[in-house]
């Protein structure tokens, strides 16, 4: 039986149940009403006994009739008469010592009456319920006194139990059929409810429920997107684990909070736009400070049947994928494969060179060949001599040599200022490749479209911080502060908008390198084209353990 109620849904186990109650209290109304109303028709029926015996008491006809030869046949035809009057089932007039003058059943005349009746000799009315010759009844029994007071006879009034029934049951009658339109009035409530019931929860019961909601948590917090849902309010409902992170909130506790607003949350302006709207997004990118996410948000609607034509916004569901590490490969994917087209055409070109020099030397013209090969050497070879002497950090060495070449191959101009010796940094080699690399990119499209193109870049190390410096010989970003912003680029116009937004895939370069420094507790700052970053140098407690990678 158990395990069959189990089964009921939500809806009809609420409906059973209020059902249940109902009929409960609806039996216990009508008990408690039958009582009631058995003890006011028993009062009642008392009442009306005690006035007849009364009556018949103060009666002088009775007294007299009493104290007559044949007190039989004087009283009894008077007292059939005042039963049918008075409506009530018998009344029997007696000798004190309890011989009856009068009954209703003529062969009990002149018999016991069965009773109490000491009260009454005593000269006390009083009333009871006994069960006598015509069985169980209401009775009153009151002495009938001559003129000195002196009890001569006793009258009993009563009104039999079935009698009384009949009476009450005309009251518990209407008493049952309000109960009965109570118990269909509720029924029909409870029915109706069970059926919203029965809709909002499709059918399911409450261990299915409580199932679903222990896999639906599950899966919400140990999923690797974010998700985050919203109510008709753009109100953050609930963010899983991996939504907090990303989006720097606290943790889920576990309790159901109350709905919080999104300008309480704190979050970055990029993601706080993209939450408050309330259509659709599909891959749409947003930068923080400390993440690329690609951003998708479905709007939820309810229907009250399939095929509703109005359906009501009830809120949205967002879901979070990171980016950042694919962007920072995307950058560094780039960066190798610039530097190993710049090798290539550098290869080419060498060999070119080659070819020239070998032709003056089967021509007889040696010092000429000796001379051509020592200009190319010395132009090349002295700035690698000089990062090789002065940089201990092998990513940033190559990266600067990278990024030479690739200058040398495009004309323009390259200069390194580097301290007499530079140590190795402790800084991630991945955030270095993100912030030198795309910061020297910058400046060599900038400078490409002077007239006499140059990057000028800096490295030293002060107080403790890392600060590279890297100018170039163009004019500086038109947009200021926002050229670190996703979208927003220092391409030259044709390769954007007039706005500075790119429409070639230009604008993320910078924005990663300010989530970069951001990670690295690093400020950077924009005066004209110079750009200019200040890294803390890691102690040997913060210090990378080589070869770890990021959870």
């Amino acid at each position: 039986m158990v395990r069959w109620v189990r089964g009921w849904s939500i809806a009809a186990k609420l409906f059973a149940l209020q059902l249940a109650v109902i009929v409960v209290l609806a039996v216990i109304a009508v008990a408690l009403i039958w009582a009631d109303a058995r003890a006011d028709v028993e009062r009642d029926a008392a009442a009306k006994s005690m006035a007849v015996a009364q009556t018949i008491a103060n009666d002088p006809f009775v007294v007299d009739g009493v104290q007559s030869d044949d007190p039989t046949a004087e009283l009894q035809p008077y007292a059939v008469d005042v039963m049918r009057e008075a409506e009530v089932d018998f009344i029997t007039i007696m000798a004190p010592d309890r011989t009856r003058f009068t009954h209703p059943d003529p062969t009990q005349i002149g018999q016991q009456f069965l009773g109490n009746i000491d009260r009454a000799l005593a000269g006390e009315p009083f009333s009871e319920t006994y069960t006598g010759t015509l069985g169980p009844s209401v009775r009153s029994v009151v002495p009938i006194e001559d003129a000195s007071g002196e009890v001569v006879a006793l009258v009993a009034a009563g009104i039999t139990v079935s009698n009384t029934q009949v009476a009450l049951g005309g009251r518990i009658a209407t008493v049952i059929v309000a109960a009965a339109v109570m118990i269909a009035l509720g029924a029909l409530g409870s029915w109706l409810l069970s059926r919203y019931l029965r809709r909002v929860t499709w059918g399911r019961g409450a261990e299915e429920m409580s199932r679903m909601f222990a896999y639906y948590e599950g899966v919400l917090h140990s999923i690797g997107e974010g998700l985050v849902l919203q109510d008709d309010r753009n109100r953050v409902v609930l963010a899983n684990d991996r939504a907090a992170e990303l989006l720097g909130l606290p943790k889920p506790t576990g309790r159901h909070a109350a709905p919080a607003p999104l300008d309480a949350l704190g979050l970055a302006p990029s993601v706080a736009e993209v939450l408050a709207r309330t259509d659709a997004v599909i891959d749409e990118i947003v930068v923080t400070p400390t993440h690329v996410l690609v951003v998708d948000r479905d709007v939820i609607v309810s229907r009250l049947r399939p095929g509703d034509p109005h359906a009501r916004r009830v809120g949205t569901v967002t879901t979070l994928r990171d980016h950042t590490r694919l962007q920072e490969l995307t950058g560094e994917l780039a960066n190798m494969t610039t530097l190993s087209d710049a090798l290539r055409s550098q290869a080419h070109e060498f060999a070119n060179r080659l070819h020239t020099i070998i032709a003056l030397i089967e021509l007889g013209r040696s010092d000429e060949a000796v001379e051509l090969a020592s200009s190319e050497l010395a132009l090349s070879q002295a700035l690698a001599d000089r990062l090789l002497s002065a940089v201990e950090e092998p990513v940033l060495l190559a990266l600067l040599l990278g990024k030479a070449a690739q200058a040398g191959e495009r004309g323009i101009r390259f200069e390194v200022d580097l301290p007499e010796r530079l140590a190795t940094t402790g800084i991630d080699p991945r955030e270095t490749i993100t912030i030198v690399g795309n910061l020297i990119d910058n400046a060599l499209d900038a400078a490409a479209s002077t007239p006499s193109p140059a990057v000028e870049v800096s490295i030293a190390t002060r107080d403790g911080r890392l600060v590279v410096a890297i100018a170039d010989s163009g004019p500086g970003p038109r947009t200021g502060a926002r050229v670190f912003d996703l979208g927003v680029s220092t391409k030259p116009r044709e390769a954007s908008d007039g706005a500075g937004a790119s429409s070639h895939g230009h604008g993320i370069g910078l924005a990663l390198v300010r989530q970069s420094v951001a990670r690295l507790g690093g400020d950077i700052r924009v005066e004209g084209s110079r750009f200019e970053v200040a890294l803390p140098l890691p102690t040997a407690s913060t210090a990378p353990v080589p070869g770890a990678r990021d959870a």
